[in-house]
């Protein structure tokens, strides 16, 4: 049995805030860069999905890609939901994990295997994660967090003081499996509290995520290359990083 695996969600058949459309049902082409890159590593990755046909996943199911359907639960948006996902899996599955990474599932690719690196080998206790070129003080990020602010007392301090911080990006999380469950009890307990039902035009997934990660991993937190080339980059020539994140 393998101990270190990749997972990525696809929810469809639902709008999506972050995209402004509804992704079609059974529609392999969404995740054929991430499964494909996955598979060419003999890397091991699982999509949790509420879409895919039986013929579809017979299709494309393979030593290294498995297919897990679950159901989606509406009071949490697209982007969120998927943490309840993980940790339900991880509580579920005891033992059989010793590293993980998760992943969005349509605009990231695998290119170099993250676990056989020196620099995760090396740092048992990191929590490792994607970036983007802008702080947390920038324009899109304090309007995807107005949802929180409004709710919680300290999240205006937080802003603050990290305002010149990176931006960290939750399109790949990464670390050992005490790290990895760690945080995703956090973020599962944050959304419980304080994100169902979300109503506001923004996900609120990257506001949890980078709340989380510098309260509670600010120490521990190694992040952008060689982990993610540069967000938004298109650097598809750029083969030197362990992920390749649009």
């Amino acid at each position: 049995m393998p101990k270190q695996f990749i997972f990525a969600c696809l929810f469809t058949g639902v709008y999506d805030v972050n995209r402004s459309e509804t992704l079609a049902n059974n529609d392999y082409s969404l995740i054929e860069k991430w499964a494909s890159s996955i598979t060419s590593l003999k890397l091991h990755g699982i999509i949790f999905h509420n879409s895919f046909s039986s013929d579809t996943v017979a299709k494309y199911s393979s030593e290294f890609i498995t297919f897990k359907q679950v159901e989606y639960n509406p009071i949490y948006n697209l982007s969120v939901y998927r943490y309840f996902v993980y940790l339900d899996y991880l509580l579920k599955n005891p033992n059989q994990i010793e590293s993980l990474f998760i992943t969005d599932s349509t605009d990231v690719e695998v290119i170099n295997n993250p676990f056989e690196q020196p620099l995760f080998k090396g740092n048992p206790t990191s929590l490792f994660c994607g970036d983007e070129p802008t702080t947390l003080n920038n324009e899109w990020m304090m309007k995807h967090s107005t949802h929180f602010r409004n709710q919680i007392p300290t999240f205006a301090d937080y802003e603050e003081k990290y305002a010149n911080e990176t931006l960290l990006n939750c399109g790949i999380i990464g670390g050992s499996i005490a790290v990895m469950t760690f945080l995703l009890t956090e973020l599962v307990s944050f959304h419980t509290l304080y994100n169902q039902n979300n109503k506001a035009a923004y996900t609120g997934d990257m506001g949890a995520f980078n709340y989380i990660a510098r309260n509670k991993f600010n120490t521990q937190l190694i992040h952008g290359a060689p982990i993610n080339t540069i967000f938004k980059g298109y650097e598809t020539n750029n083969n030197s990083c362990w992920f390749r994140h649009k």
